[in-house]
């Protein structure tokens, strides 16, 4: 991680309370979601059910770390024909590449909120991201331990990361849009804390 020293003073309270440490991906209390557009004249999401993460809050937030695994069989989009499709090797070839990953490189401020720069590998390809990150403030539960919540946006060109895929249209479109917004919604635990009810 790349060292920055200046802490937006917008959230710097907030932030206080994002005590150094190891952060766990509480997965029943996060979205990893996408939506693309399709025959270019509408959109389809879908999420991933399946996934881990680890948050690494340095004692100078922006120099906190992310590694991410999404489990790429666990992709849904309420059309278990459509699913299959995306499982196959026209797109995430699961077979082969039964996974993806995120793995962080730094952090900077932008104003209140934040961007995630980071490495993506899909299909064994890795490129550059960067995310807008929005903190989202650290609260107890009743169970004994501490949250923390973040909202996590970028678009990627899924070309690029060898999903190809498509089909032309007689008007001149395609069947699936080539940029992809990715959108997460995490709820981080303290590595520290008890187990609780989900």
């Amino acid at each position: 991680m790349s060292t920055q020293t200046e802490v937006s003073p917008l959230t710097s309270s907030q932030l206080a309370k994002l005590t150094p440490g190891t952060w766990l991906v509480d997965g029943s209390h996060t979205n990893v979601g996408f939506t693309v557009r399709h025959l270019m004249v509408s959109k389809v999401r879908g999420r991933f059910g399946s996934f881990n993460g680890v948050v690494t809050i340095a004692d100078n937030p922006l120099e906190s770390s992310v590694e991410a695994t999404v489990d790429t069989t666990s992709i849904t989009t309420n059309d278990e024909g459509r699913d299959q499709h995306l499982r196959s090797a026209d797109f995430f070839d699961v077979d082969a590449h039964p996974s993806m990953t995120l793995r962080s490189t730094r952090v900077e401020a932008r104003g209140g909120d934040y961007l995630l720069h980071a490495d993506l590998t899909v299909r064994s390809i890795t490129r550059p991201v960067v995310f807008e990150l929005e903190f989202d403030g650290v609260e107890a539960d009743p169970w004994g331990g501490t949250r923390a919540g973040f909202t996590a946006t970028t678009e990627i060109s899924r070309k690029e990361f060898g999903l190809e895929w498509n089909a032309a249209l007689e008007t001149g479109g395609v069947v699936v849009g080539d940029k992809v917004k990715i959108e997460i919604e995490a709820e981080l635990i303290r590595q520290d804390a008890p187990v609780q009810p989900r």
